[in-house]
């Protein structure tokens, strides 16, 4: 009879041995997308000799994990990554609860609830399938819980015998218990989690209710004036919602970052007041004063260092998910709450002249007084991580407070980078003579030595007017060429007369280039060395007045005979 038993539970399976299951579920539940991916190429050869027999479970992983993929890839918007999960989580849970259908149709979360399944993820499926679509977060957050129970239902349980398709425990007894244990502890957590985050929304909806009772309650002439009302008792909500925020402060500030709170929705700008069009040409965003007064009570009272820390955390991390949808209103108000905090932080605003009367105003509408020491190296990455509009004006608020500041030249070096990146102007005044001297490397460069050249210095305007960013198609005559190639002597670049879509060509590519590298060879070429090249010779000149420049006393770092070495052993193109 064991025999039988034996042999019965023998299956046929598609992966080569013990190691490739070992590498691809690894690889799978791994953090690196090249790893990823040769799992799912694994998983497609798995599927090529199972034919329509694939273990539900290897199917459904794959597909979440395509998911998780093409969402840490970038190449997807915000819509498309909602769907794209939305099929994998309802394809899931369909496939895991078919076998258990019988003849009469039973309940999915009856079913999901034998298997273990939060409930919560049959919710989702529905929202999915008849209601209004989740957010991404949800749909991430349900993508993670539904690849951990993958895991530990099935992925692990493969590992101590055969195939396993009817999700039964193959463990004795006391493991049983364990596990039963293990889930319910986990179920208990995600229930406490569902709880918090409720308990968080009604508190922020409470907050929200009495300050808008209170705005109501002023005269129409004097409501921004006079805000915060200073009748309006907020104590007892602010008690509860400071007490929450000691036991759970991350779930409270992902509750604030959702629409509604942090980021106002248009009724919400219109029940105050507030202009509802935002400046999305505008790299300094700012929030409307009303606006900021409105959550200052509730900031005030959250203004720990490990809240600020945490805040400033989650903030650029939701700015980085938003890099790929640049200028919209919801990444316009997360880099403003950004800004606003690092102001708050920065003493350039400290003026020893004024009167305690004039201080006290002056920090009406700061979350907080007195300065924090910054995680600034964590900020700064996080920061260039997250790149957008706004990406320059938070980056020089960054370098400019930084306890350790860096040299002068590389936050310069940085900053013109970050704007070249973003292609946003930089912050500034004109460029210097010396800086208009400089060969020509981007469209921006060559537009502003044609702007200069062409009107007197008397009128020439600001790099924040709106008329620095007029359309080259003006100048397509031929003086205005012969102009463009006259400034870009000494440059490496020249002006295309061809009329071509540049947006369709990535950096580095041109038309017509192939894909081979080997296509940037030249034909035919010459060597010599570093000897024989012709070298001007460039003797200083020293100008009355001025000290000549001073010589390290240590001596050269580099003897004459080390240099040659190096000299003899380079060849020029």
């Amino acid at each position: 009879m064991k025999k039988k038993s034996s042999e019965k539970k023998r299956h046929v399976v598609a992966w080569v041995n013990k190691a490739e299951w070992d590498q691809v579920l690894e690889y799978l539940y791994s953090k690196d997308c090249a790893l990823q991916k040769y799992a799912l190429q694994r998983i497609s050869a798995w599927k090529g000799r199972y034919a329509n027999s694939t273990p539900v479970a290897v199917e459904s992983t794959a597909d979440l994990v395509r998911c998780q993929v093409l969402d840490r890839s970038g190449q997807l918007d915000g819509d498309d990554l909602v769907l794209l999960y939305g099929t994998a989580l309802v394809r899931f849970v369909n496939l895991i609860t078919e076998r258990q259908q019988g003849r009469t149709a039973r309940p999915l979360r009856m079913l999901a609830g034998n298997l273990n399944i939060p409930e919560w993820i049959v919710d989702l499926r529905h929202d999915f399938t008849h209601r209004k679509l989740p957010t991404l977060n949800w749909c991430r957050k349900g993508c993670k819980v539904v690849l951990e129970w993958l895991q530990q239902e099935y992925w692990s349980r493969q590992l101590g015998g055969g195939l396993n398709e009817d999700w039964e425990s193959q463990s004795d007894g006391e493991d049983e218990e364990n596990d039963l244990k293990r889930r319910e502890d986990e179920l208990i957590a995600r229930q406490k989690e569902m709880e918090a985050y409720k308990g968080a929304r009604e508190l922020l909806i409470s907050f929200e209710k009495e300050q808008y009772q209170a705005f109501d309650g002023l005269p129409d002439d004097k409501q921004q004036s006079l805000w915060p009302a200073p009748f309006a008792d907020m104590s007892w909500i602010l008690a509860e919602i400071k007490q929450f925020a000691l036991e759970s402060s991350e779930t409270l500030i992902d509750v604030l970052m959702e629409d509604g709170f942090l980021v106002p929705t248009i009724e919400q700008l219109e029940s105050l007041g507030c202009d509802t069009a935002y400046d999305a040409s505008s790299t300094v965003p700012q929030l409307p004063q009303v606006f900021l007064r409105f959550w200052l009570p509730l900031l005030k009272m959250l203004n720990s260092p490990s809240f600020i820390h945490l805040l400033l955390e989650k903030l650029f991390v939701e700015l980085q998910q938003l890099s790929r949808e640049p200028n919209n209103q919801r990444s316009f108000y997360i880099s403003a709450w950004i800004s606003e905090v690092i102001l708050c932080n920065s003493n350039r605003f400290a003026y020893h002249f004024e009167t305690k009367g004039q201080k006290k105003a002056r920090m009406k509408d700061r979350i907080f007084v007195n300065r924090i020491q910054l995680r600034w190296q964590q900020l700064l990455s996080a920061c260039l991580d997250a790149p957008c509009f706004s990406t320059p004006h938070l980056l020089q608020l960054i370098l400019d407070d930084m306890e350790h500041p860096l040299p002068l030249e590389t936050r310069q070096r940085l900053l013109q980078l970050c704007s070249i990146y973003t292609q946003t102007a930089n912050s500034g005044d004109d460029p210097t003579p010396e800086q208009r001297e400089q060969p020509v490397y981007t469209l921006e460069s060559l537009h502003e030595k044609l702007q200069h050249s062409r009107r007197p210095l008397h009128t020439r305007r600001s790099r924040n007017d709106s008329e620095r960013s007029e359309s080259f198609q003006e100048h397509h005559g031929a003086d205005a060429q012969a102009e463009k190639a006259k400034l870009l002597r000494g440059s490496p670049w020249q002006v295309c007369t061809d009329r071509v879509l540049w947006k369709n060509y990535p950096l580095g590519k041109v038309p017509g280039q192939s894909e081979d590298p080997s296509c940037l060879m030249v034909d035919n070429y010459s060597t010599m060395t570093v000897f024989d090249q012709p070298v001007e010779s460039a003797t200083p000149h020293n100008v009355p007045g001025v000290p000549a420049p001073l010589r390290p006393t240590d001596g050269p770092l580099w003897t004459h005979s080390d240099v040659n070495k190096l000299k003899s052993g380079l060849q020029l193109f």
